[in-house]
């Protein structure tokens, strides 16, 4: 596994699989997971400004005048959804009402989807308002990391034909008796299915080896062309899988938790390094398969990655809050807040 466990005792007991830690570690503070039932009941609902699950403030440190700083704006379109109630954005915390964990936003940034308290997916306004339940998770199965695939429209006249309906669909993480797959359902709500990545086969295809089925887990989309990065638990890899024009699926190499540039040119994922979680990113490309470490000189552990909009600048997890850097890895990481949670960004 690349990523240690650093979520504390709590969520070690919760946690009786290998699958289980790594689908619910990273969604919540230490010593709370959001994903365990401890978390989920506890009094993590926290108003803005008071402490919460991990200690602190959900809305930041309070700097001089008395203005609550979290290292969100609307500038730097910079979100941190921390497994309670409240989620921080353009500078304090939107109450949603009701358990918010990994939540991630649709591609026009006017929507977000999310796993509630009871483990069922839900979609709602960026204000909290306009909460749906998407699907509800069966009993004995844990959803997490919901993410937004999707597809540009084409132009009129395109050979290619328009697949932005085909591809407008929510993709998450589903364990079931200690095995992780992926699954996915419309955006617009239908039926949960399975989704499976694969290779074309027949024709130079047909000695392709297929990748694995079971034991994958953090999706993540990116791109035009509704590409999914995911991470496969057993073998501590990480995959493209892009089914566009046709079934394809790129083995990136070791790692997890990777994170798809805006425009799908790039992936940044996580990988243990001397003891710590560093940030790396390399082309999607094929040919391209150099790659870069971001934090070479980390002295604490990087998690959890997001692109910002413009594919300049990417947002990590640590153990002390969230910290962002230069995509290219030209400078180290600043940190930016104070609040433990799951960096996203709204496009």
């Amino acid at each position: 596994m690349s990523v240690r466990n650093r979520f504390g005792t709590v969520a070690a007991i919760a946690l009786m699989t290998t699958a289980g830690a790594v689908l619910l570690s990273a969604c919540g503070p230490d010593n709370s997971d959001p994903g365990s039932t401890a978390a989920s009941s506890a009094p993590g609902s926290a108003a803005p400004g008071t402490a919460g699950p991990g200690g602190g403030s959900h809305s930041g440190s309070p700097a001089p005048g008395g203005k609550e700083v979290n290292g969100t704006s609307a500038a730097n379109h910079l979100t941190i959804s921390t497994g309670t109630k409240t989620v921080a954005m353009n500078g304090t915390a939107v109450d949603f009402g009701t358990v918010v964990r990994d939540l991630a936003w649709s591609p026009d940034g006017k929507k977000v989807v999310f796993v509630n308290g009871d483990g069922d997916l839900l979609t709602a306004n960026p204000d909290g308002s306009g909460k749906a339940v998407l699907a509800k998770a069966p009993s004995g199965e844990a959803w997490s990391h919901p993410t937004w695939q999707h597809a540009d429209k084409g132009p009129s006249g395109n050979a290619v034909p328009d697949e932005t309906e085909r591809y407008n669909n929510i993709v998450f993480a589903s364990s079931k008796g200690g095995t992780l797959r992926l699954e996915q359902v419309p955006a617009k709500g239908g039926t949960v299915q399975e989704l499976t990545p694969h290779n074309s086969e027949g024709g130079d295809a047909a000695a392709e080896p297929q990748p694995p089925q079971t034991g994958n887990t953090w999706a993540n989309a990116g791109g035009k062309q509704a590409a999914i990065a995911y991470a496969n638990t057993p073998a501590n890899e990480v995959y493209i899988y892009d089914d566009y024009i046709r079934p394809a699926t790129q083995d990136i190499g070791k790692g997890s938790q990777p994170a798809l540039s805006p425009d799908g040119g790039h992936i940044a994922f996580v990988r243990s390094v001397d003891g710590h979680d560093h940030l790396f990113s390399r082309s999607t490309d094929y040919e391209q398969k150099t790659e870069k470490d971001l934090t070479p000189s980390a002295t604490t552990d990087y998690t959890e990655p997001a692109w910002s909009p413009d594919g300049k600048t990417l947002a990590a997890r640590t153990p002390d809050g969230v910290s962002t850097l230069p995509a290219d890895g030209s400078a180290a990481p600043t940190q930016v807040s104070t609040i433990k949670g799951l960096p996203s960004y709204r496009p």
